[in-house]
């Protein structure tokens, strides 16, 4: 980020203002934004203000949660005071009124700049957080298939074709009928990888929660034999699936994400160019 944008940075931190109540939420006026993104008068600033709200508006937002009306006190005399016009903004709403404000004003252009990188930082952010997630459900996913598979093998399941038929019993159920191999094939995964491998965060942890069910009841109650294990565990993954449509999700019409072994790869890569260069500054020194 170049100095111009550290200055903006700068500028919107020093003008920010927290609410003083448990859930310390920041905010800006409207007031003291207008001068540092180049507008003299308020009647010219509102202008941009009412492009951005019905912005706001368009993309589905709350219009009067980003641009609470408020107004604030000025001095007229000595002492006398007046009320004169003003917003509370979020950082939402200061980033719709840099959008939407004059191209010419040199900056508006900075602010733009600078709000289109940090948009951009904020999406990379959020990418890799859920990345992070589905990688800690699919290890969660191993750590039960890992346990179920030893209860099923105690219990009357003997064979590899017998415990790959229990869980494509799981799978059929949960995804309304659809088999594994079906899955993969409208996914276009190999058939030598796991379906896990591309799945969405809720579908890895609705995996896990039928399976997790099917491993209690199976010990809870006792449950013998290949047949009787096979139903409780349609049974489980019936009931989740019906939670999943509850919620308006439909698991089989999910798309198939990016394959985590390729996330584990490139963040080991990552791991492995920040260690490289924390070395090379320590050798700098």
């Amino acid at each position: 980020m170049d100095n111009a944008l550290i200055q903006i940075q700068n500028n919107l931190e020093s003008i920010k203002r927290v609410t003083q109540d448990k859930d310390l939420m920041e905010f800006w006026s409207a007031r003291d934004l207008m001068p540092m993104l180049g507008y003299v008068t308020w009647r010219q600033f509102t202008e941009a203000i009412e492009r951005a709200k019905e912005a706001c508006k368009t993309s589905g937002q709350v219009v009067e949660y980003h641009f609470a009306g408020a107004s604030k006190k000025v001095l007229t005399g000595s002492t006398a005071t007046r009320a004169i016009e003003d917003y509370f903004l979020t950082r939402y709403a200061c980033y719709l009124i840099a959008q939407n404000g004059d191209p010419r004003k040199p900056q508006i252009a900075l602010a733009q700049t600078y709000f289109a990188s940090q948009t951009r930082k904020q999406e990379l952010l959020e990418q890799r957080e859920y990345e992070s997630k589905r990688l800690e459900a699919r290890a969660k996913l191993k750590d039960t298939e890992s346990k179920i598979e030893s209860t099923v093998y105690q219990r009357g399941i003997r064979l590899q074709v017998e415990f790959a038929t229990f869980k494509n019993k799981h799978i059929e159920a949960l995804y309304g009928g659809v088999s594994a191999s079906q899955l993969k094939k409208v996914r276009n995964i190999p058939s030598g990888r796991s379906l896990a491998d591309f799945d969405t965060h809720v579908e890895l942890k609705a995996k896990d929660f039928a399976l997790a069910m099917t491993d209690h009841n199976i010990k809870d109650k006792n449950i013998r034999g290949k047949e009787a294990m096979n139903n409780e565990v349609i049974k489980n993954s019936k009931a989740t699936r019906q939670t999943l449509l509850s919620r308006g999700i439909r698991p089989e019409n999910l798309k198939p994400e990016e394959d985590l072994k390729q996330i584990e790869s490139r963040r080991k890569k990552e791991e492995k160019q920040l260690g490289k260069k924390k070395q090379d500054n320590l050798l700098k020194e």
